[in-house]
């Protein structure tokens, strides 16, 4: 069974950063590519940043791109997002998901029902 456990959320102040990370299990992690979507109230799920199963590709979103950084482990089964500069509209639950193809080349990533596997979300609240 594949688990995905978000930790790192947390309250900050505009301008500050902070950095979630996504521990996985249940599959081999190194095979797949993982990204990170939010979630603010009322609004859609949207799409924040992916890195495609090797580390070596990275695919951000309009509003994070230069501010956010992803990253992952694969001998320990992590990935991390570095955020920074954050803003009071950065503020959702974030979720971590795990790409449902494996070993994925291309660049599509921004839609959710590509990714089947999902971990319960850690929120980030920002500050004005």
């Amino acid at each position: 069974q594949v688990q995905l456990v978000e930790s790192g959320g947390g309250l900050v102040q505009a301008g500050d950063s902070l950095r979630l990370s996504c521990a996985a299990s249940g599959r081999t992690f190194s095979r797949y590519g993982m990204g990170w979507f939010r979630q603010a109230p009322g609004k859609e799920r949207e799409f924040v940043v992916a890195i495609n199963w090797s580390g070596d590709r990275a695919y951000y979103g309009d509003s994070v791109q230069g501010r956010f950084t992803i990253s992952r482990d694969n001998a320990r089964n992590t990935v991390s997002l570095q955020m920074n500069s954050l803003k009071p509209e950065d503020t959702a639950v974030y979720y971590c998901a795990g790409d449902s193809r494996e070993r994925y080349n291309g660049g599509t990533f921004s839609r959710p029902t590509l990714f089947n596997y999902w971990g319960p979300g850690t929120q980030v609240t920002v500050s004005s």
